[in-house]
Formats: structure tokens, sequence, C-alpha cells
């Protein structure tokens, strides 16, 4: 493992962009490799949107929705070997990926009190991390860590994000892609047309398209971004 071994301040490392990108998989793996913590924000949004459904709240109504907002206890473990999320204590890490929440997922982060709720529990994680933070979602770079000491933008076609999203699932039917594509490209223009913290590439940061690129060649990439732009010492 390389360890990100500081003096001063710990080191905040941020991964935005939309859906089928690698944010999770490649910012869990950049932490762990630097031996700093890892927290996905978009497990916080399908925590919420998940108890929110459990609970019969109207996920279509932003002011039930925003009512509702502060009652769940939502815990983000932040160990890049093994991080949870709990609702209430119950681990929901296997539920909150199913269909019916990613359906509701965009709705739901749209709303601004649960937005405001959720920023200031991903800030507190990444107070709370002794030695820094790789954190990952859509407004981190523009809202959450403004003076985050590396900003990367992830982007890749549709059409690649698709098909990768197909390979988890393990489909191949083209009407199957088509349709998994149909649903990325909805989720794009909830994300990015949301009047609250949509998602945008913020002006410092680096964009990496990763259509052509395996897991492995986005990580060392990234982790040599931290080399050159976070003033991180690391090393094996």
């Amino acid at each position: 493992m390389e360890t990100a071994d500081r003096s001063d301040a710990p080191v905040i490392v941020v991964l935005d962009g939309p859906a089928g990108t690698g944010k999770s998989t490649v910012s869990r793996e950049i932490a762990s490799r630097l031996g700093l913590s890892f927290l996905d924000t978009g497990a916080m949004y399908r925590a919420m949107t998940y108890w929110l459904l459990q609970n019969g709240v109207d996920v279509d109504d932003p002011e039930a929705v925003a009512n509702a907002s502060a009652k769940p206890v939502i815990l983000s473990g932040t160990d890049a070997s093994g991080p949870t999320i709990t609702v209430d204590g119950q681990d929901v890490s296997g539920p909150i990926r199913g269909p019916e929440v990613t359906a509701a997922v965009s709705a739901v982060s749209a709303v601004a009190e649960v937005r405001t709720r959720l920023v200031e529990l991903q800030r507190g994680s990444a107070h709370a991390a002794p030695r820094g933070i790789v954190a990952e979602g859509r407004d981190m770079g523009t809202v959450v860590f403004p003076a985050a000491d590396l900003k990367v933008f992830l982007t890749a076609s549709v059409d690649t994000r698709a098909a990768r999203r197909a390979a988890q699932l393990g489909l191949q039917d083209p009407a199957e892609v088509a349709a998994i594509m149909a649903d990325i490209e909805r989720r794009d223009a909830a994300d990015s047309g949301r009047a609250t913290a949509p998602l945008r590439k913020a002006d410092d940061a680096v964009e990496v398209d990763t259509s052509e690129m395996s897991p492995d060649e986005v990580i060392d990439h990234i982790i040599g971004l931290v080399r050159q732009r976070a003033a991180v010492p690391v090393s094996r």
C-alpha cells in the first residue's frame, strides 16, 4: 500500500462526475493505496431515498421529502477496506442499489433540505478523517469541498457508461442496454438541471475521460495528480 505521510492538515481529494464513470471504484482504491478515508456520498443520498420509500414518503413531493429529511439516522463508514452505510442502525448497502432507489434518487437529491443535511454529514466525515479523505459524488468540488487539495471530474461517453453498467448487472440484451442508456441520460439531465448544487465541473478541476481507460489506468493517473497537485508526499 502507498501511504500519504503528512505532518500538516489532512488532504482532501474529490472526484465528481455523472453516473457510470467509475467514481466509486476508483475513489475507493485511491483511498486504499494512499491510506486515506473514503466517502461515497452517492450512497448517502441513496440511503436517504431508501428510508423515504420504506416509510411511505412521496419522493416526487419535494415538500414531503424536505419535511422528512431530518428523521433518518444515516451513518457512512469511511474505511476504504470496507465502507459501510446504515440507516437507523440497519445495513442498507445492498438495498440502496436496487432499481426502485435508483429511479428515485435524483428527485430526492434535488431537494435543498436533503442536500443541506447530507453536506453537513459529509463535511463532518472529512473533519473526522485524521489523514485525509477521498470523496466522490456530484458536487464535491463545487459545493461540499470547494477548497479541496485536488479536484477531478470523471467523464465517459454515454455508450461506455451504459455498457459498463450492463456488464455489472450481467445484461447482454440490446434492449436492456438501451434501457440502461436511457436511464443514464435521464439521470444526467436531472443531476445537471437541478436548481440546488447541480452536477458541473469545478473551474479548477482536472477532467479525466475514462472512456478508453481501464480502472487501473485511471487510478494510476489520479495518484500521479495527487503527487503533482495536492502537495502530498506519497511513497511505497
